[in-house]
């Protein structure tokens, strides 16, 4: 009854079109009312507690960090930096835009921010090149959803914070699955090239490809900083993200000289808007998984699942599902917030790895950013390419489908990312 009145009052709130954030603390005043708990002193309390969080403090300066990297000239030093190593192959040009995605997901961590800096330099060039319109933006939808897999990635923030996971362990986890999501997306293009008649650029020679490489080199290093600063214990996921920060402004202000005060006024607003939003949905989020924790939820959902929580496969399978079909129609950050806490004793129930599941439930939320009807990246890639949706999700089915596979290998061999995984850890 209790679980029954909790999902009711969320989800129908959601329909009715309430932002997420209040129907999530509408499910929890409703929990309160239930249980007879009801205080606008302890809920206030609970709110504020629920964002009093270390590890939160690592949202606002990778955001900052990722901003000041995509605007301060970061991307099409990438871009170039690709060109010059794939751009003479045939479909160079969607090598390098999935080059280009797994080297941007080592700075910002969003699939928005991403996807859209891809689409607004890589889009024009393959379409003057004779690319197919929409598999061109599809696999730039496609390579955008890789950030949030590989650090530093704010959806392993969340989940690290929601479900009581340690964020280092799933930032190194989330490195060779984030890998091999592009070598994937490298295979399904090689594939759909094969008959396809596109202009090829000509090869750079090796002094292009020292100048790219030596103009792009400062990109390279923020990756290499935060990893193996966290690796090495040098410092925390937290602390990681104040040294992206420094850095990306050092680099874009000392060395690339694209800086100025009225750019990092405006990319310190937008980061101040971006943090508030989640601040407040993760507070939101926190009274409810405080209220789950009271209301016993967790163990009502073990007992619903109880046929599956002897088989760890069969179980991460169903919930796998599950969250496909939520995340088709809710964004990555609501689904995390309202889900984790939900899960994660189920999970610790069937003595399934909490980093695997939460690195395995980013990814699948990932897949959900380019799945109609609501797909958040898709909208923004046609929105800056300005390409009709239809074409948009005719082209992208190819790498959605590679991607599902994908997630079927991952739950069938867990030991793909689980081995990997212990081996950064160390």
């Amino acid at each position: 009854m209790t679980l029954a009145l909790f999902l009711g009052v969320l989800l129908g709130s959601i329909l009715l079109g309430l932002p997420v954030a209040f129907a999530l603390l509408l499910a929890a005043i409703a929990l309160m009312l239930q249980m007879d708990l009801f205080s606008t002193d302890i809920l206030a309390q609970a709110l504020i507690n629920g964002v009093d969080s270390f590890p939160l403090l690592a949202i606002p300066f990778f955001l900052v960090a990722g901003e000041v990297m995509s605007r301060g000239g970061l991307s099409k030093r990438i871009v170039r930096m690709a060109m010059a190593l794939l751009g003479h192959r045939k479909g160079g040009l969607g090598y390098v835009a999935i080059l280009t995605a797994i080297l941007l997901a080592g700075l910002s961590g969003s699939a928005v921010a991403d996807a859209a800096a891809l689409v607004s330099i890589l889009y024009p060039m393959m379409r003057k090149a004779g690319y197919p319109e929409g598999r061109s933006v599809g696999l730039l939808a496609a390579g955008g959803i890789i950030a949030p897999v590989i650090p530093p990635s704010l959806p392993l923030i969340l989940v690290g914070v929601a479900g009581n996971i340690s964020i280092k362990n799933l930032f190194l986890g989330g490195v060779v699955p984030g890998l091999i999501m592009g070598i994937t997306l490298m295979l399904v293009w090689g594939y759909l090239m094969r008959s396809e008649n596109v202009e090829a650029f000509p090869k750079a020679d090796r002094q292009e490809r020292i100048a790219a490489f030596r103009d792009g080199i400062w990109a390279l290093f923020l990756p290499i900083i935060i990893i193996g600063g966290i690796r090495f214990g040098i410092f925390t996921p937290t602390e990681a993200a104040v040294v992206a920060a420094v850095y990306a402004l050092f680099v874009t202000t000392f060395i690339y000289r694209e800086m100025t005060l009225k750019l990092l006024f405006e990319i310190l607003v937008n980061a101040g808007r971006a943090t508030a939003m989640v601040m407040f949905l993760v507070g939101c989020a926190m009274v409810a998984a405080w209220l789950i924790t009271v209301a016993q939820l967790p163990q009502q959902l073990a007992t619903l699942l109880g046929p599956l929580v002897e088989n760890p496969r069969l179980l991460m399978a169903a919930i796998m599902i599950l969250v496909l079909l939520v995340g088709m129609v809710m964004d990555l950050s609501p689904t995390i917030l309202i889900l984790v806490p939900l899960l994660m004793p189920v999970i610790k129930l069937a003595g399934i790895d909490p980093v695997y599941f939460g690195l395995m439930f980013v990814i699948n939320c990932s897949i959900g950013l380019i799945t109609p009807p609501v797909g958040t990246v898709l909208n923004v890639v046609c929105g800056v390419g300005r390409v009709p949706m239809s074409a948009a999700v005719r082209g992208s089915w190819p790498f959605i489908l590679a991607y599902l596979v994908l997630l079927v290998l991952f739950v069938v061999f867990p030991d793909i990312i689980i081995m990997p995984m212990k081996f950064f850890i160390g």
